[in-house]
Parts: C-alpha cells; sequence; structure tokens
C-alpha cells in the first residue's frame, strides 16, 4: 500500500514459494513451465491424473519469502499491469555552463541518472545498477564529472561515487563499509562536506574531500550524535553552516572552520525548544538566510546577522511552514515553499527590495527540489499533484515562463483521477484532525463505498495529495475510497500539534483513528461496515495499534515495516539513529518509560487483533528491523485470524525494486477483495 513508502502490500492458507528468478509460470496440460526474467525455462511434469487447465500464477522471486499468500492468479495481474508502470522524474542537477540537467527516473527495475539536455529531450541513462541510485551532483564549475550515491539492498549506508563525463568511468569516493551522506560542494567546486559513521558507527562526523582526487579525503572534525549535517558553504569557503538535529521540535546551528574543523555553536541555548532548518549563505558572508520557529508556532524564513545573530522575519504574514529554500547564485533572488494545509505553495523573494515576485499560476499539489541554474535566471523544480506523476519544470524569473522538461509515462488517461478532497473531523479532546480522502467514481461505484485508511510514517512526516499511481486501482477499478489522516504529530500544522504524540501521549494518535471511525459512521457515502487500515513505518505501528483497540470496527489491517514493539525497536535500530527516536518515542532504558512502551506496544496487545492481517518488511531495513515484523507475525497467527507475511530479503524500509514491488500490490490487491470487500 502507501504509507511512507507509497508501495502497495496481502491473506489465506499456507505456501511458501520458491521459484528461481520466475516472473509467471503457466501450468496447463500437464507441464509446469516457468518463465524466467533472465531467459532460462524449465518444465516440469505433474501428477499424470491432473488433465484440467489450471489458472496461470504469479511467481514470486527467489529473493522473496512468502508465507500464507495465495497463488496469485497471472490474470489479476494483467488487469492491473497498466497502472504499475507510471514513471516519474525528479531534477537532480543543473549542468554549471549548459542549460542541461540530470535527473532521477526508472526505466527498468530501480532508478538511475539520467542526462536530458533540452526541455522535453531524450532522457539519456548514465548509471546502470541493481540498486537506486539516490540523486546527484555536478562539479559546480566546469561539470566534468558528478557525484551520486548508492546503497546495497536498502539498508541505507550509502556510500559516494564519482562520475566521470568523458569516460563513464564511476571510482568509489566513500570507505564501502559506513554510513555516508553524499555532501554538498564549496562555490570554487574543488570541495565537498560529507558525514560519515565510520569512526563509530553512529556519529555523523564531518569529512572533506576533493572528488577528482580521492586521497584528499579527510576527516575535518568529530561530533556527538546521528543527527548532524552541513547546510551550505560560505563564498569564500572558509566556513561550513551545519545542523545538529535533536529532534522534530528541537535542532541547533553551528559553524565549521573548513580548515581547522572547530565548531562555533551559533544559535543561542534557550529553554523553548527551537527548530532550525534550511540555511544559506548571504553573497557577502556576513549573514544566513535560515528556516525557523523561533517565536513563532509555524517556521518563517528569517535573514541572521552573523555578528549579533539578531534576526529579521521575512514571512511572518504567511500563517504556515516555510519548507525550504534556494538563492540564486547571484543573490538576488530567494525562492522558498510554503506548505499551506497540505499544498505546497511558490514563492520568490527580490533580496534587494524584500518584495515578492509575482509568479505565474502552478498547479495544486506539491512542489519540491527547488534548485537555481548558475545562469540565475532558471529555476528548477519538481511537481506533482493527483492528476499528474512527479515530473520537472523550470522557471525563467525573466520571462515568468514555465517549461517542462520531462513528461513520465503514465498508461492512463489521469486527467479523470480522483482529486484530493481536504476533510475534518473532531477527535476525543475536541481537536480538529484533518486528512485527504479521495473518492471512487461516483457514476461507476454508486451507494456507501469501502474504505481503505492509509497513515503515514514518521511521526513526524505529512499526508499530502500526491500522484497515487498504482493506489489509483483501488478507486477506479475496486471502487474503494482512500483516506490519508494527519494525525496528531504530523507536520504541518504547527509546532505545538507536533508535540501532541510524545513520550506518553503517543496513544492519543490512535484515538485519532478511533474519532475518523467515528466520522465515517457519519458520512452518506462512505461504509463504516467496510473499513481496512494500512500504513508503513509508524504508520505500520498505526495500523497494528488500531486493529488491537478497533478489531470490532474494521475487517482488516496491514502493516508495512512497522514497530510492533517500542521496546525491541529502539534497542535495535541502528545506533546512529536510537537517541533520535528515543527524544520522540520515549528512552527504554528508563523503567517507567519502558514498562509504558511494553505496556502500548501491538506486541502485547496483540491477542486483541481478531481481523486478517498482512505484514510486509524488507530484510536489511536499518531503520525498523526485521525483527519487528518476525515476532508480531508469529504472535497474532495463535489469534487465529489469517496471517499473510511477504518478506523481500533485498529491501530495507520499504520496497524500491519494480518486481517486488508489483508483488506486492498483487498480493495487496488479493487481500482486499478478500477481506475487505466480500
Amino acid at each position: 500500500m502507501a504509507g511512507l513508502c507509497k508501495t502497495e502490500a496481502l491473506t489465506g492458507f499456507s505456501i511458501i514459494y520458491s521459484y528461481p528468478k520466475a516472473a509467471i509460470a503457466r501450468v496447463s496440460l500437464g507441464w509446469l513451465i516457468s518463465l524466467v526474467l533472465t531467459g532460462g525455462i524449465s518444465a516440469t511434469p505433474l501428477r499424470a491424473e491432473t488433465t484440467s487447465v489450471v489458472t496461470p500464477v504469479v511467481a514470486p522471486g527467489e529473493n522473496l519469502v512468502v508465507e500464507g499468500i495465495p497463488p496469485i492468479p497471472a490474470p489479476l495481474a494483467d488487469r492491473v499491469n497498466r497502472y504499475t508502470n507510471a514513471r516519474s522524474a525528479s531534477l537532480a542537477s543543473w549542468h554549471p555552463t549548459r542549460r542541461e540537467m540530470l535527473i532521477s527516473t526508472r526505466f527498468a527495475d530501480v532508478a538511475q541518472v539520467h542526462w536530458v539536455r533540452s526541455p522535453l529531450g531524450m532522457r539519456k541513462q548514465l548509471t546502470f545498477f541493481p540498486e537506486r541510485v539516490a540523486g546527484a551532483t555536478f562539479q559546480p564549475t566546469q561539470g566534468k564529472y558528478f557525484v551520486f550515491s548508492k546503497d546495497v539492498g536498502g539498508n541505507e549506508f550509502n556510500q559516494n561515487y564519482r562520475y566521470d563525463w568523458a569516460t563513464g568511468e564511476i571510482t568509489l569516493l566513500t570507505d564501502g563499509k559506513s554510513r555516508n551522506s553524499r555532501g554538498i560542494w564549496n562555490r570554487r567546486g574543488d570541495r565537498m562536506i560529507y558525514t560519515s559513521t565510520r569512526r563509530t558507527g553512529q556519529d555523523n562526523d564531518f569529512y572533506i574531500i576533493d572528488p577528482n582526487q580521492p586521497n584528499s579525503d579527510r576527516l575535518l572534525t568529530q561530533v556527538q550524535g546521528g543527527g548532524w549535517g552541513p547546510l551550505d558553504w560560505s563564498p569564500d569557503g572558509r566556513t561550513i553552516v551545519a545542523m545538529e538535529y535533536i529532534s522534530a521540535n528541537e535542532s541547533h546551528l553551528w559553524t565549521i572552520d573548513a580548515q581547522t574543523g572547530q565548531k562555533t555553536r551559533l544559535t543561542p541555548q534557550t529553554s523553548e525548544k527551537v527548530t532550525y532548518g534550511d540555511a544559506v549563505f548571504t553573497p557577502d558572508g556576513k549573514g544566513l538566510y535560515i528556516v525557523t520557529d523561533k517565536d513563532s508556532e509555524f517556521a518563517r524564513l528569517a535573514k541572521v546577522d552573523l555578528a549579533s545573530f539578531q534576526m529579521t522575519y521575512l514571512t511572518s504574514q504567511i500563517p504556515w511552514d516555510v519548507d525550504s529554500i534556494a538563492l540564486s547564485d547571484d543573490g538576488q533572488h530567494l525562492a522558498f515553499i510554503t506548505n499551506e494545509d497540505g499544498l505546497n505553495v511558490l514563492h520568490i523573494l527580490d533580496t534587494a527590495t524584500g518584495k515578492e515576485r509575482t509568479l505565474p499560476n502552478l498547479p495544486v499539489g506539491l512542489l519540491f527540489g527547488i534548485t537555481w541554474h548558475r545562469n540565475n535566471r532558471d529555476l528548477g523544480l519538481t511537481m506533482m499533484s493527483a492528476k499528474s506523476t512527479a515530473d520537472v519544470y523550470s522557471l525563467d524569473v525573466q520571462t515568468n515562463r514555465i517549461t517542462r522538461w520531462t513528461e513520465s509515462e503514465t498508461g492512463l488517461d489521469t486527467s479523470q483521477f480522483s482529486e484530493a478532497e481536504l476533510v475534518r473531523w473532531k477527535s476525543f479532546d475536541s481537536r480538529m484532525i484533518s486528512g485527504f480522502l479521495y473518492h471512487p467514481p461516483a457514476s461507476k461505484f454508486p451507494g456507501k463505498r469501502p474504505v481503505i485508511i492509509d497513515i503515514h510514517g514518521g511521526p513526524e512526516a505529512q499526508a499530502q495529495p500526491y500522484f497515487l499511481g498504482r493506489m489509483n486501482y483501488y478507486l477506479n477499478e475496486l471502487g474503494v475510497a482512500i483516506l490519508f489522516p494527519n494525525v496528531r504529530g504530523s507536520a504541518g500544522y504547527g509546532k505545538t500539534f507536533l508535540t501532541l504524540d510524545n513520550g506518553y501521549k503517543r496513544e492519543d494518535s490512535v484515538k485519532d483513528i478511533g474519532a475518523l471511525l467515528d466520522w465515517i459512521k457519519q458520512q452518506p457515502d462512505l461504509d463504516p461496515d467496510r473499513i481496512l487500515v494500512t500504513g508503513g513505518s509508524y504508520g505500520g505501528y498505526m495500523s497494528l495499534a488500531v486493529a488491537t483497540k478497533y478489531s470490532d470496527r474494521i475487517r482488516a489491517a496491514i502493516d508495512i515495516v512497522g514497530i510492533s514493539n517500542f521496546v525491541t525497536f529502539l534497542e535495535k535500530t541502528e545506533g546512529y539513529r536510537r537517541d533520535l527516536r528515543r527524544v520522540e518515542y520515549g528512552d527504554e532504558r528508563d523503567p517507567k518509560m519502558r514498562a509504558f512502551l511494553n505496556q502500548i506496544s501491538p506486541l502485547t496487545n496483540a491477542s486483541k487483533i481478531k481481523v486478517p492481517l498482512f505484514v510486509i518488511h524488507g530484510k536489511n531495513d536499518p531503520r525498523v528491523p526485521l525483527n519487528e515484523a518476525e515476532q508480531i507475525v508469529k504472535t497474532v497467527r495463535n489469534n487465529g485470524v489469517p496471517v499473510w507475511y511477504l518478506m523481500a530479503k533485498d529491501e530495507g524500509h520499504g520496497f524500491s525494486k519494480k518486481k517486488n514491488v508489483d508483488y506486492q500490490f498483487y498480493a495487496t490487491v488479493m487481500f482486499i477483495q478478500e477481506y475487505l470487500l466480500k
């Protein structure tokens, strides 16, 4: 399904498949013929008494562990196929001297780096790996090479590589073992600063490297904690501004001397917890443009004088969060994106006058990845809406003209897709909670419709009206409504709302779903007797928690890479993120908190789950370890309810490889048909 990873997911009798790399196994007239993706074909005779034609089935690859899931009929895969092939594209990096760009898109199994030389021009693939490539950045002055990142099997231990434009040669830049950020360039383009856990396995120390000379790599400064990261270099290359992330409600800004590594804290120590987001140096290096919620319920754009750290707020008139900022190379234009009730709005500020420019109308939806070309007039961005998959555009600030750079294939007429409706309901404490509801076409599916409640992860994430992709099959072909709630603890609604699920208040967010079930019962077009709850990561915990508390009010639950026990999760999540999660959930080393976390964990209350459950996980998940899935599956099976289990040996925190995502989706459709629609 969706949740954190926006992917889909599955019940029945117990069968474990292990067909080697097969895509579809066809059974006919006494012979089983396996069509293997690599081209190999094998045939196995069936028993002599078999005389009738058996329905062809989709065989999972040997990388998948499949338990309790009935054979997936090949005709089902054929029916849903056109919903599974939509592509998307996002901007990775502008070329510094040419009006060309690198983008990320998928043409085979996972996203890779592609080169686009002109708007709507050919997409030339440059990297070819079995694993997803996580973005790329050009060397910023000549563009003779770019740096990209890649992990193995979704383990998130990213390594950095240099791709040489002239030869296509790829060179490893990091140690091949630790977790590394891709880093950011200085203005001259001869150094990158990045973080790595190589010293302790959990502290994000800062390293500097000239990617053209891999042996120049050196440790700049040591830190404690996994929440550190670089934000920008000063124009003269002598100073780096960095963030120390403590939690969703607290972070600090520091400067680091690029030669000595000396750290100096910029942000003052206060009793109030304050967050600082993006930060970029002003052209003269004497100030910063930053995003902060200091003295405000929402994150504002501010200009800071570095000598006095005095702030001038620039967006106090906007009662919503500023999400991200980008300053043009000449410093004349500051672009920023606001999050307004889940929708994104682009703004461009003239830094000399402090006034906003009038911009052309953009589609209502999501905007991200704003990046200026060094020509100081083209702002690149990625746009997405409920009716359009993510694609790359640019805005010329001189002509105010929008140019489309990519047009990703969808295989469907997306103009007829459902738009998101913003809905609100009152929770147990009279607080208003909101979410986005997608309706199936009423002309095709009259009457009360079954509902999928899809809860986001984080927990500090936010459901927004994005392109649903294959989930449109649930709307358009199965007639199921989909509702994405933003329970308390979600971002985008102010810092107070963000803290309402912390620590001992954890189950208040589950009560928000209880109130949502009450609201659904009052809607004339929604069926309160046919509800399925799902989610990914923290949303997976929420789906399990709802199944323990409201099993009599839902039909089924799907848990994708979810937390089943907070204590075991905190003890086993990767060391670089353990303390960061303790701030949110509570410290399991404290006896009182440990007892509380055990008390509210779905694993402790698993006997109350009386509805069919589908659990999906990746073996290499560094965030929510596989044990969280294994223990809930084992325990809930004792309830005598169907439990489906799908585990990918080559995935991490959610599935990214198309063949795995497709199998998960086929299984999810079957699960919905069996337990929500029957």
